[in-house]
């Protein structure tokens, strides 16, 4: 016999990890039993089980309209148990699930609010985003924790300091931040970083049932693109004069001059990469590694090139030992550390490019953008490069790379290195 009924869902996993609250559920039971969340939580005490309603006096509850919760909660109970009457003898050709339907269908037409406007919707983007940020730190992401909290810094002091609510988040609020961070001078591309960042976190907390919008902002806003920038990908011919460059042994520049082709014969590896790398990532012929911003696996041929620069980089060392001086281990207490070795390496590279008669800004991320288009002017397949670099994100270029064998990408690099 199929049953309805209002509970308090107490369950461990079910405990707001923000507010620490217990969502109201509607309780039906078919055979099988659902929970329908209706937009109300409280503690323990804040709920009577014997009238299935919610206590005035729950500490946790200060600020709550009892009277419109309480008959809000009512009117569904009345409304689940009409579907039963109706149903009848009938419910027992249909399921639980279908059960479940056919409430919610009479709930949408007898009453003129949704049960997703109430799910959650008094998080903050600040609240969630502390969440993302421990999660992310704990991971030892600690750039994605540091995109977050910009994106969040921004959005705050748009909105005069203070925090904002996910449902507060609307098209015209973030037309109206882009408008003033333009009028600021800040880039687009600044912008869309910025927005990208609360996007993440918005969805994630769809995702993780946290909060379900009447209407997502991002599916009706358009995030700015980033402009494209004409980048001076550095000629093939200029990339041999680097490697002819003459430095003392051991000095900064030797070693930046080593790291920039290690990157190079690597397919443009970035930088935080390969201060990860330790001897055990040599297997063989090969250079495996994850990639740090997305944990997708690389596997790259050692040349005869490559394999003469690491050679003295393996002297003596065991498999757990780092293969570069210049190393990190990823972890978030030491990025700021992992960031100014970048910018000492990047300070190191404008000299080398000098010396090397490479005009104009020469980075890690331009040796990056070099071997793709060095590549693509080489005649390779656009399919394996992906345009280089010239794409809006360069995650566009890792997917379309990925997908081929290790075979086809070998045969690529030795072009470009050979």
């Amino acid at each position: 016999m199929a049953k309805v009924s209002l509970i308090l869902d107490t369950r461990k996993k079910s405990k707001s990890s923000i507010t620490g609250l217990f969502p109201i559920v509607l309780k039906v039971f078919h055979k099988k039993s659902r929970l329908i969340v209706l937009g109300y939580s409280t503690n323990r005490s804040g709920w009577d089980r014997k009238t299935q309603q919610l206590r005035k006096s729950a500490v946790m509850d200060n600020g709550l309209d009892y009277n419109k919760a309480n008959a809000e909660l009512g009117n569904k109970f009345h409304w689940a148990k009409q579907v039963l009457y109706e149903l009848g003898e009938s419910i027992a050709r249909i399921d639980v699930d279908i059960l479940l339907d056919h409430i919610k269908a009479r709930w949408d037409g007898e009453q003129d609010y949704e049960i997703k406007k109430k799910v959650e919707n008094d998080i903050s983007l600040s609240q969630w985003g502390i969440v993302l940020i421990k999660r992310k730190q704990a991971a030892n992401i600690p750039g994605t924790a540091q995109w977050y909290k910009s994106g969040i810094d921004a959005i705050n002091k748009f909105n005069n300091g203070k925090d904002i609510r996910l449902y507060d988040i609307t098209v015209t609020f973030l037309k109206d931040f882009e408008a003033q961070q333009l009028s600021k001078g800040n880039s687009k591309n600044t912008i869309g970083m910025y927005i990208r960042a609360i996007r993440s976190m918005y969805n994630s907390a769809i995702k993780e049932d946290q909060f379900v919008p009447i209407k997502n902002p991002f599916d009706h806003y358009r995030t700015p693109s980033k402009a494209r920038t004409k980048k001076k990908a550095v000629a093939k011919v200029k990339i041999m004069d680097l490697k002819n460059l003459e430095y003392e042994r051991e000095s900064p520049l030797w070693h930046a001059k080593n790291y920039a082709l290690i990157m190079f014969y690597c397919r443009g590896m970035n930088f935080i990469d390969l201060v990860k790398l330790k001897v055990s990532n040599i297997e063989a012929d090969r250079l495996l590694y994850g990639r740090s911003k997305t944990g997708d696996p690389f596997s790259v041929k050692i040349t005869e090139s490559l394999g003469n620069i690491l050679k003295f980089y393996l002297k003596g060392k065991r498999p757990a030992d780092y293969l570069f001086p210049t190393n990190y281990d990823g972890s978030t207490k030491h990025f700021q550390k992992y960031k100014s070795q970048r910018r000492r390496m990047n300070e190191r590279l404008k000299i080398i490019a000098k010396d090397a008669g490479i005009e104009g800004e020469f980075t890690t991320y331009y040796i990056r953008h070099s071997w793709a288009t060095i590549a693509k002017f080489m005649g390779i397949s656009t399919e394996i490069i992906s345009e280089g670099l010239g794409h809006n994100s360069l995650r566009t270029t890792e997917i379309y790379l990925k997908s081929f064998t290790n075979h086809v990408l070998d045969e690529a690099n030795e072009l470009v290195v050979g």
